[in-house]
C-alpha cells in the first residue's frame, strides 16, 4: 500500500490483479489541493510498477469522487493564487506551467498502460471531472453528477477531455451552460461505460475491472496505445495546450478577476450560486467598475 496525504492505493485483498485508489480528503470533497496531481502520478506510477496489478479503480472517500479543486485555497483566500492571480503585471507563463504541470500528471491515468476506472458517486465536478474523464471508463451512481460549472466564469477544462469523450456538439452544450448530468444521462450520451443504482455501483465497477483483469497486461497495454493514438491524431496535445492557456486567461480576465473579487467580499459560497443561477456573469467595463468598488471597499476596511 502507498498513502500520501491526499489519496492512497493498493491492491484489492480479494482481487490482487485490482489496484484501488482512493482520493482521500472527505472532509473537503475530495478536492484538489497542490499536492493532490503529483500524488496521483505516484500512485499510478506504484501501480504501473507492480506486475500483479492489470486495472486500477479510482474512487472517492465519503460523500462523493471529487468536487474540483479546493476553492477555499485556490479562490476565496485573500492570499495569492498559486498561479500568481494577484500578481501585476500576471506572468501567462508562470500561469501556464504549473496548470499544464497538474494536467499532465492527471494526465498520468490516460497513458497508464494499467487502465484506470473511475468509479462515481456523489459529484465528479471541476476539476474532479478532469480525474475521472482522464479514466479509460467511467462507471457512475445514477443519482452521481458530473460537469464543470466554471466554465460558466474563472476555467476552462485543462485536460479537454469532454470534446474527446462526448463529441463536438454535446461537449458544447456542457462547455456553454456549465451545467451537470447525472449518471443516467452520462451513461445514455456515451459519456458513462455503466450507470447504476448507488447500492450496485461497487459490484458493477467491481465486475467490470475483475474481468478486464484477465487479460494480459501487455494485451491491455497495446490495445490501450491504439486507442490513444487516434486521439493523439486527432490533436489532444494541442487542443490540452490551448485550453491551458485559455484557463489563465479565464482567471484574469475582466470576469474572472471579478468573480474572485466577488467570492472574496461575499464569500465563495454567494460567488457560485450567482455563477450556476443563469444571472449574467459582469463583463468588461461593468466587470472592471465593481472590482474597483470592491477594492475600494476591501482597502478602506
Amino acid at each position: 500500500m502507498l498513502e500520501l496525504s491526499t489519496l492512497r492505493i493498493a491492491q484489492d485483498p480479494q482481487q490482487p490483479r485490482i489496484a484501488r485508489l482512493l482520493l482521500n480528503r472527505p472532509e473537503r470533497y475530495n478536492a484538489i489541493n497542490d499536492d493532490t496531481p503529483r500524488e496521483i502520478r505516484q500512485a499510478v506510477e506504484w501501480a504501473n510498477a507492480i506486475d500483479e496489478v492489470h486495472v486500477i479503480v479510482v474512487e472517492g472517500a465519503g460523500k462523493g469522487f471529487c468536487g474540483g479543486y479546493d476553492l477555499e485555497l485556490f479562490g476565496e483566500s485573500a492570499g495569492e493564487h498559486p498561479c500568481k492571480q494577484e500578481q501585476h503585471p500576471w506572468d501567462p507563463m508562470r500561469d501556464y506551467n504549473y496548470m499544464k504541470r497538474n494536467t499532465e500528471d492527471f494526465m498520468t491515468l490516460w497513458k497508464s498502460p494499467k487502465p484506470p476506472i473511475a468509479k462515481v458517486h456523489g459529484h465528479a465536478v471541476a476539476g474532479g471531472s478532469d480525474i475521472a474523464l482522464c479514466c479509460d471508463l467511467l462507471v457512475m451512481a445514477e443519482n452521481a453528477r458530473i460537469g464543470y460549472m466554471p466554465t460558466r466564469v474563472w476555467g476552462c477544462p485543462t485536460t479537454a477531455m469532454w470534446a474527446y469523450r462526448l463529441g463536438a456538439a454535446r461537449a458544447k452544450q456542457m462547455m456553454f451552460t456549465g451545467d451537470t448530468i447525472d449518471g443516467r444521462r452520462a451513461e445514455a450520451w456515451g459519456l458513462a461505460n455503466l450507470a447504476v443504482p448507488a447500492a450496485e455501483l461497487e459490484s458493477a465497477t467491481l465486475k467490470l475491472a475483475e474481468r478486464i483483469a484477465g487479460v494480459p497486461a501487455a494485451h491491455l497495454a497495446m490495445h490501450k496505445l491504439v486507442v490513444n493514438q487516434m486521439l493523439l491524431t486527432m490533436g489532444l496535445e494541442q487542443s490540452q495546450s490551448m485550453a491551458t492557456v485559455f484557463d489563465g486567461i479565464t482567471r484574469h480576465n475582466p470576469e474572472g478577476l471579478w468573480f474572485r473579487r466577488y467570492a472574496q467580499t461575499e464569500g465563495f459560497k454567494a460567488a457560485v450560486e450567482w455563477r450556476d443561477s443563469g444571472r449574467p456573469i459582469p463583463e468588461g467595463d461593468e466587470a472592471r467598475a465593481l472590482i474597483r468598488a470592491m477594492e475600494t471597499k476591501r482597502d478602506g476596511q
